[in-house]
């Protein structure tokens, strides 16, 4: 009998264990979506201009090195100018080497070329993809006296697929800056 017992019961937790095992949901994600933006022309003392976002926010900290905030996506897009006095080299080595810095983590760097001969503005457009600190950075320069970097800061955790909104939105800005950049 008492082997009839533990076969039964042994049988009975066999057909109670074949259930489907509940899974909790993974996590939602905030869904971002943005306007499209509007550009005004940023021309002050310094001897180059461009078009910014105006949701943006413009921040001078010394000289032409500028900061644009973007308070509702925690994003900073960082510009630096330099003047150029026979040290081109150097200036695009550094720039290029911070970019590839940040190789350990990306998954892609991508390099666009970028010429507009009418205004002499020279320079590469890089696309870090991947859960790197920075997703897109620049330069430019016109060979002789100036030079100008610009990257991109996002103060959240790099996730890549989180932020994507945010990066996609930013980018087309930096380009935008780039794109329209004039010396004078």
């Amino acid at each position: 009998m008492k082997r009839y017992y533990f076969i039964l019961l042994g049988l009975a937790l066999t057909l109670a264990s074949c259930k489907e095992e509940v899974l909790p949901k993974p996590p939602a994600q905030l869904r971002l979506e943005y306007g499209s933006a509007s550009y005004d022309r940023i021309d002050d003392d310094c001897p180059f201009s461009f078009d910014m976002n105006s949701a943006a926010i413009l921040k001078e900290k010394n000289g032409c090195n500028l900061t644009i905030d973007y308070p509702k996506m925690k994003a900073t897009i960082y510009i630096s100018y330099k003047p150029v006095s026979g040290n081109i080299k150097l200036l695009l080595r550094d720039a290029q080497k911070l970019t590839y810095e940040h190789v350990i983590k990306a998954d892609n760097i991508i390099e666009q070329p970028f010429l507009n001969r009418t205004h002499r503005v020279y320079g590469m457009f890089y696309e870090v993809n991947g859960n790197a600190a920075t997703n897109s950075q620049f330069y430019v320069t016109d060979s002789t006296r100036h030079f100008i970097d610009g990257s991109v800061y996002f103060y959240a955790k790099p996730n890549f697929d989180s932020v994507m909104p945010a990066v996609e939105y930013v980018k087309k800005d930096m380009r935008r800056i780039m794109e329209s950049l004039k010396w004078k």
